[in-house]
């Protein structure tokens, strides 16, 4: 008879919170895609200056992902994460007090820098919280609630729009976000060692099956280390491919698919939720594939499969999606496209877990930082390939390239090397 005794799930608090931080997280980032036509239309803004607006959230986000990362591997996750979320949320409630266009720049500018140690901080976390084996699914779970935040904010943003004004929303956010913020620095610890909710066993669990099963004063790691690792270069590369199709699912799909097939406001909403949906779904595939595949002993495998058909899938939604004729068609097209790109976020982030160990906040923030590069751009590139073609066509194709170089910068990634032992 089995003398083992049930492990406790109590760890799955904190994969349920690090879900509804990530979905306050893209519901804040994406009121302003919903707003766009009454934002300028009161701030008289044209397509370009909206462009820089978005664009400004994108700079911000990068420019600070690393020292945001860095502050949580080195002063603990849950005094530097409650301090981002506070300051996220200042500025999604100071967003509905500019007044012109710079107003507006600067507050977007400032709320991207506050979101930025974000998801580097929960990667930290996850470090000392999730065991190996449960890597992919926890980084599924995590991102399928930003894709859900952003699908379900569209419609509601839409209709709150419509009933209370576009200022009001943001006001509303920013308070909401100030209450997550006190729950989220009452009920999390670092590790969980420090927690005293989580039972013997299941402590002992975690620790036994985490990647490192002490920690340990963390050995510097220096920007020039990172940034001299082959692995770490080639995750930031092919992480821009991966957020810029994304990025324009966020802030340009809803006002492209508006004016291209003349949609009303909540009409467009319904339809700018289908490619997020779709991306959840990606997430929670990858997740399981991730691991699934982990389980059978091959963990370069593990990463690299789920990331290259996802991008198989990008490259395939974003090309079909131009010959559709109806707005379902082609946002059905973008959905394959979503999906794809979400299926790439679990293998990914574990990739940054894996190579980067106890300086995970530190390598997830620079690869998070490349791709929100590729966010700034998107949010430019689409106006002004517009602008100068007078079409939409050449974005996309450049989607799609970027999708095979991202491919290619799979195929020679590595998560059996980390950092500290590369030469």
């Amino acid at each position: 008879m089995s003398t083992d005794q049930p492990i406790p799930k109590k760890r799955y608090g904190f994969f349920a919170g690090s879900f509804l931080i990530t979905l306050l997280l893209y519901i804040d980032r994406v009121c302003i895609s919903s707003a766009k036509d009454s934002i300028s239309a009161d701030l008289l803004l044209n397509d370009i200056e909206m462009g820089w607006v978005l664009s400004a959230f994108a700079l911000g986000y990068a420019l600070f992902q690393v020292p945001g990362g860095a502050l949580g591997d080195k002063y603990g996750v849950r005094k530097v994460m409650t301090s981002i979320m506070v300051i996220w949320s200042i500025f999604t409630a100071l967003t509905g007090f500019a007044w012109n266009y710079i107003s507006m720049l600067l507050a977007r500018f400032i709320f991207g820098a506050g979101e930025a140690g974000a998801f580097p901080n929960i990667s930290r976390a996850a470090y000392s919280w999730v065991p190996l084996k449960e890597r992919g699914i926890f980084q599924g779970i995590n991102f399928s609630g930003s894709r859900l935040g952003a699908a379900f904010a569209l419609p509601l943003v839409a209709y709150l729009i419509d009933a209370w004004g576009w200022r009001t929303i943001f006001y509303f956010f920013g308070a909401v976000g100030i209450l997550c913020s006190i729950l989220f620095y009452l009920l999390f610890r670092n590790k969980p060692e420090e927690h005293s909710g989580i039972s013997e066993i299941e402590k002992d669990f975690i620790i036994k099956n985490r990647q490192q099963k002490k920690e340990t004063p963390a050995e510097p790691l220096s920007i020039s280390k990172i940034l001299n690792s082959k692995n770490v270069i080639l995750a930031m590369i092919q992480y821009i491919g991966s957020n810029f199709i994304f990025f324009f699912m966020l802030t340009w799909l809803f006002p492209y698919i508006k004016a291209k097939y003349d949609l009303n406001l909540v009409t467009t909403g319904f339809y700018a939720m289908m490619p997020l949906l779709a991306g959840a779904l990606g997430n929670w595939v990858s997740g399981y594939t991730v691991d699934a595949i982990y389980k059978t002993g091959k963990w370069k495998a593990s990463r690299q499969i789920p990331a290259i058909i996802g991008f198989i899938l990008v490259i395939t939604g974003i090309i079909s999606s131009l010959y559709m004729d109806t707005a379902l068609g082609a946002v059905l097209c973008l959905s394959v496209a979503i999906f794809g790109a979400d299926m790439t976020l679990s293998p990914s982030w574990s990739f940054c877990m894996d190579i980067g160990k106890e300086h995970s906040g530190k390598v997830s923030g620079m690869m998070n930082m490349a791709g929100n590069i590729g966010a700034f751009a998107t949010a430019l590139a689409f106006p002004y390939l517009q602008s100068w073609t007078g079409s939409n066509d050449p974005f996309f194709f450049l989607a799609a390239i970027l999708g095979m170089i991202a491919i290619v910068c799979w195929i020679y990634m590595d998560s059996t090397k980390p950092i500290i032992d590369e030469n």
